[in-house]
C-alpha cells in the first residue's frame, strides 16, 4: 500500500488507532450517563438524551475532549470517574509489533492525540505507551483539535516534519481530511477502532483492519 522508503515520519492517533476505543466509548456512552442519571435523579434514557445533545453541540471542538469542560458541564469529577474504569484501557492487539518495526526501520513515531493531557497520562501509566513512541503530543498543547486546520500549522512549527514524507494514521475521516488539506501525503484510516463494535468504512482514504501486513512489509 505504501512505499516505506518514501516515509520518514509516522504520525499516530491514539484512541482507536493504537489503543482500543472501547474504553472511551464505554465511558462516554454508558458510564458517565449512569453517574449523571444518579446525580440528577433522572432515568438513564433522560440522562443520555441530555448528555448526547451536549456531546453533539461541541463535537469536533477541543471542548469535546476536555475533562475540565465536562466536569463543569456535568458537575461530576471526570478525572476521578475515569479512573473507576481505567481497567478497560488496552492496546489493540496488533500495534506493538508495528511500532517496533517502525523503530527498527528508522521511522519517527509521533503521537498526535486529541485526548486531554490527564487522560494521556493515565493511558501511559496503564499501557506504557510512551516506550513505543519517540514524541507525544496532545492537541490541547496547541489549543486546537485535529479537526481544526490551525492545529496542523501549529504542530509543524513546533515539531518540523516533511508532509511529503509523512504517514498519518487515524480512525476519524474528518481528521484525515484536515491532514490531507494540510498536505500530508500518506493517509490511512482504521476500520475497527472499537473491538466491541462493527467495523466501519472510509470513503476517501485507504483503511485497514490490522497492522500485521505493514509489520511484515517493514521487516521484510
Amino acid at each position: 500500500m505504501f512505499d516505506w522508503t518514501k516515509i520518514d515520519t509516522v504520525l499516530l492517533d491514539m484512541d482507536g488507532t493504537l489503543l482500543d476505543l472501547h474504553y472511551d466509548n464505554y465511558f462516554w456512552m454508558h458510564y458517565l450517563p449512569i453517574s449523571f442519571a444518579h446525580q440528577n435523579n433522572l432515568s438513564l434514557d433522560e440522562a443520555r438524551e441530555r448528555l448526547f445533545a451536549d456531546y453533539e453541540t461541541v463535537s469536533g471542538t477541543l471542548d469535546w475532549y476536555c475533562f475540565d469542560y465536562w466536569s463543569n458541564k456535568t458537575n461530576i469529577d471526570i478525572r476521578n470517574l475515569k479512573t473507576e474504569v481505567e481497567h478497560k484501557i488496552q492496546w489493540r492487539d496488533d500495534v506493538k509489533p508495528f511500532l517496533e518495526a517502525l523503530a527498527t526501520t528508522g521511522k519517527k513515531r509521533v503521537l498526535l492525540t486529541n485526548c486531554h493531557p490527564d487522560g494521556l497520562t493515565t493511558k501511559i501509566k496503564v499501557t506504557g505507551l510512551d516506550q513505543y513512541l519517540d514524541t507525544l503530543f496532545s492537541a490541547h498543547q496547541f489549543g486546537y483539535p485535529k479537526e481544526d486546520p490551525k492545529l496542523w500549522q501549529a504542530l509543524i512549527e513546533h515539531h518540523p516534519f516533511d508532509p511529503e514524507r509523512t504517514l498519518f494514521i487515524d480512525d476519524n475521516e474528518t481528521v484525515l481530511d484536515q491532514a490531507n488539506k494540510f498536505g500530508i501525503k500518506y493517509l490511512l484510516g482504521i476500520n475497527n477502532p472499537d473491538s466491541k463494535q462493527a467495523s466501519k468504512e472510509f470513503t476517501h482514504f485507504p483503511s485497514i483492519d490490522d497492522y500485521h501486513h505493514f509489520t511484515k512489509e517493514l521487516l521484510g
